[in-house]
């Protein structure tokens, strides 16, 4: 095949391909060379006229990830039917059970080897979702009284940093018991703030996800 005269349509194909091989084989397991073996002709250069290397292809796999998850932050921030706090239990809900996170966490790359990969999640979490979506909700529980804090701002990205981050088995390398521990007192901070958030749907899918990190790492 010719290379595609499309530059967004080529970018599209490289991803979708570099997707699916880090599924099947794991991001550690899978080569620039893979890739390209399954771009029905597209050459080498083709991939690096889009991606210095194989961690950008990641990096931009794991944006478009990101960008499907922040549309479903921002319906739910701008539902009128909630209060602050129910907005927080919903958007913790509806993120962990994401079919999707099943897919992330089977791709299981190693955060360690991959610095670029860790800081495009620390900045999607405290330039990206701790402001644009989780801020908004804590404000707007302080104003209807769902919840209590005179710091929502710092207590937006305690929040946001703690699930995105301390709690990532696959930052951590955290066993099943030990994301159980951790969400256990993440579930006690919550409470500190009046916060009653987890339940046993989202610890049950918790483990389940850890479990699918630990047998793809």
């Amino acid at each position: 095949m010719a290379r595609n005269k499309h530059p967004e349509k080529t970018v599209n194909l490289i991803l979708d391909v570099a997707f699916r091989l880090f599924m099947e084989k794991g991001y550690e397991h899978t080569s620039i060379q893979d890739i390209i073996d399954h771009l029905d002709g597209l050459s080498k250069g083709a991939i690096y006229h889009h991606f210095k290397s194989k961690e950008d292809i990641l990096v931009a796999v794991t944006d478009r990830i990101t960008a499907d998850s922040n549309q479903l932050l921002a319906q739910i921030r701008d539902r009128t039917d909630l209060s602050g706090k129910e907005k927080l239990k919903t958007i913790f809900k509806a993120s962990i059970c994401r079919p999707v996170q099943n897919d992330i966490f089977t791709v299981a790359p190693d955060f360690h080897n991959n610095p670029k990969l860790l800081f495009s999640l620390l900045h999607d979490t405290i330039e990206e979702a701790a402001p644009n979506y989780i801020f908004p909700i804590i404000q707007q529980g302080v104003s209807d009284g769902s919840i209590e804090t005179e710091y929502p701002e710092q207590l937006a990205e305690l929040i946001i940093l703690v699930a995105n981050v301390w709690m990532n088995p696959m930052i951590f390398d955290s066993s099943v018991e030990e994301s159980y521990r951790k969400f256990m007192v993440f579930d006690q901070m919550l409470q500190g703030f009046g916060l009653n958030l987890i339940d046993n749907e989202l610890l049950e899918r918790l483990q389940e996800l850890t479990s699918i990190y630990q047998k793809n790492k």
